[in-house]
This record gives C-alpha cells, structure tokens and sequence, in this order.
C-alpha cells in the first residue's frame, strides 16, 4: 500500500476522481518514483487510464491533445490554476521500425500490458484507486537499490526506442555525488546499440542533454557516456574532454567538455549546428566561452571596469564561472564605484576638436577615448577633452590604437 492521502494535492484527487467516475484510472511515473522514497514530488502527476483521448477531453474541456495518436493529453483544469496533467490511455505498442516511435498503437485496458512496454522497471510501476502499488518487474526493489534496468529484454528495449540510451544515463542521477548504476545487461545494450541514437531527432537529443547538464552529477553521468561511446556517437569528430568544473550553467559545462577542440567561436558554433538542436542564445555563449577559452585574466582595476561596462550579464556570469575566476570575481563584486556606461565624447564633439570627419579613423579614436574613459572612470567632460586633447590624433598607424573591449 501506498498512502497517497500524505502527497495528492486537492486538485490532483479532483483529476483522479473525475476519470474514474467514467473508467479506470492509475498514477504511473516519476510521481510514485519520489513517494516511494518518501520525497516530496516536483515530478507532475503522470496518469494512465481506460479512457480514450477524446473521452477525456469530454470531461476536462480545457485538455489539450499533445499526442492524441499515441493516446496521450494533456489536461487542465478550468479556474486559475495553472498545473497540468499528462494523462495517457492504455496501450500495446507495435513494432517500432525507425527505431523512434511505434508503427502502430494499440489501446487496451489491461494496465500490466502497458507497463510492460516501458523502458525501464523504475517506470514500470503504477497505483491504483485502493493505493495498491502494481509492480511486476521489480522496480521498488531497483529503486531501493539505485539500479537503472530495462523491463524485459535490454536488447529489445533499447532497439526500439535509441532516445532511451540518454534517458537511462538521465536516471543515474541523484543527489551530489550520488548516481544509479545501469544494470549489466542494460549497460551492454547501450553499448552494442549507440547506432540508434542516429535515428533520434537532434530536438530530442538535445532535449535530454540539456537535462543532464542541469543534474546535480553532470560530470560522472557524462564521463560514463563518453565511456560507453555515446558521447562519440552524438558528437561524431569532436574532442571531448570531461573535466569537473565544479557548479556551472549548462552551457558552461558543455563549452567546457569542448574546450580542446582547435577551432575558433564560430567555427565550434556552426559545427555544433549540425549535432545538436541548441538555441542562438546557447550557440552564442558557447562561441563566446570558446573564443576565450586561453583567457588569462588581468585583475587591474582597469580591467574589472572594462569587464563591467563592455560584457553583457550571462557574458560576465558564464565567464566566470568557465574560468573559475573567483579573485577576479571578487574584485569585480566587491567595486562598489558608480561608471558612467556611455561616452562623454561623442563623434560630433570628437570631430569638433580634432577636425577628423566621419571615417573608421573617427571610429577608432572615439573607441580608444571611451575605453580610456572606462579605464579612468572619468565622468568630467572637460576631462576627457584634455585627454583627447594629449593624443596624437594625427598619428598614420591609427589602426593599432587600443580597442574597445574586453579583455
């Protein structure tokens, strides 16, 4: 028995309850995972029924039909909440022949046909209206256990669904310093069968990616695939160097993992374009992280107010954090001094003085004057006016005059 009274919320029995007044109705996923070793749940409340899609979008008018083919919905309740249920019908998979989803689904009724056709026996559980736990392929025991094991036939489970490798790696993890262990047989099918990882989505890939670098164990969970070649698999021709760096972003992590990599930012980028489905956002912070990746940092006062004025706030945060540059971080938290972030001088009353009309030398002189603003901290005009005042503005070699930049 297991008391769902101490974990269901009002409106969770309120789902439930609803469904079974018309069919039959069980909790299946993560949810009894957590309640089984007596966790507070921040898995949604997963539900597994008799019904038909369009049965259950009869009751719960606001349901949203996500997978209506393969039985599931997503239901919501009306009012102002705002949680969700995935609620899916009983079903018996066919064959699957792109090694991705099944050629053709079958509903049922029999809950013990639908567990049987999931990937592994942590998942493989469900309970029932009297708070029966339904467990017959030993997941509680695996669970108690922290063993990842595939329901049936390793072989067999792996060869229908390739998404399920990373899923598997995705259920090592537990608290810091804490994983599973994949079952041998589990461990030897991943091994044999990498191949069908070829015949997942780059969406689906990088979905399960992105959530283990969010784990507490990103780096054991990775080592472990790059020891099994799944690593290799996905990202083909790229160096892969696993190194623990500490606490990090998750596309800090990754940048790091690719850091031997002899590319230049956007090189790295349009390569990564073709292994993996990330966002322009994610693309360009690992580009960033990249190009800086030989970054020695100089911890001048200089420096740090360039650093604050130049960089974006994920430039200095995932920087940071990539480089472990803790003194520099520091420094950088600890100035307290407020800088003028745009120039006192602009191109108009640079032109004025200096008699240079708009042209790339303008642009250059007026970049090195803001960065000697920065750099100062200057916040007088007539200041920057005797500064700009002492260059040599005449000077043919313009093009070596200090950038505007960081570092």
């Amino acid at each position: 028995m297991v008391d769902t009274k101490l974990y269901l919320t009002p409106e969770d029995n309120l789902v439930l309850n609803q469904l079974r007044e018309h069919g039959d109705a069980w909790i299946v996923g993560g949810w009894i995972r957590d309640t089984l070793l007596m966790i507070k749940s921040k898995n949604d409340l997963d539900i597994a029924t008799t019904l038909l899609p369009r049965e259950v979008m009869e009751i719960f008018p606001r349901t949203i039909p996500v997978g209506e083919e393969y039985g599931t919905v997503i239901v919501r309740l009306e009012g102002v909440s705002d949680r969700e249920w995935e609620v899916t019908t009983l079903r018996k998979d066919g064959s699957y022949g792109d090694g991705r989803r099944p050629d053709n689904v079958s509903f049922g009724t029999n809950i013990i046909d639908d567990l049987a056709r999931r990937d592994f026996t942590i998942n493989a559980m469900a309970i029932n209206k009297e708070d029966e736990l339904i467990d017959m392929f030993g997941g509680e025991k695996d669970l108690h256990h922290n063993i990842v094991r595939a329901v049936g036939d390793a072989n067999e489970r792996i060869a229908e669904d390739g998404l399920r490798i990373l899923r598997a790696f995705r259920y090592l993890d537990l608290e810091k310093d804490s994983l599973r262990t994949l079952d041998s047989d589990l461990e030897n099918a991943i091994q044999k069968n990498t191949h069908m990882l070829g015949k997942v989505s780059k969406e689906r890939i990088t979905d399960e990616i992105r959530k283990i670098l969010r784990s507490n164990n990103p780096y054991e969970i990775f080592y472990k695939m790059l020891k099994l070649g799944v690593l290799t698999e996905i990202m083909n021709d790229l160096d892969i160097d696993i190194e623990d760096c500490g606490r990090a972003e998750p596309m800090v992590i990754l940048a790091r993992f690719l850091k031997n990599n002899n590319y230049n930012g956007d090189e790295l980028s349009k390569i990564l374009k073709d292994k993996l489905k990330l966002t322009k956002k994610e693309i360009r912070c690992i580009s960033f992280l990249h190009e800086n990746r030989k970054l020695r940092f100089d911890n001048s006062i200089e420096s740090i107010r360039r650093f604050k004025v130049l960089l974006s706030e994920e430039q200095k945060r995932t920087i940071l954090q990539y480089h472990n540059a803790d003194d520099f971080a520091k420094k950088y938290n600890s100035l307290e001094e407020g800088i003028n972030m745009k120039p006192i001088l602009d191109g108009t009353k640079i032109f004025e003085i200096t008699g240079i009309k708009p042209s790339p030398k303008l642009g250059l002189l007026k970049d090195w004057i803001f960065r000697i603003q920065i750099e100062k901290n200057i916040q007088l005009e007539k200041e920057m006016i005797d500064i700009l005042n002492g260059i040599n503005w005449d000077d043919p070699e313009y093009q070596s005059w200090p950038k505007l930049c960081w570092p």
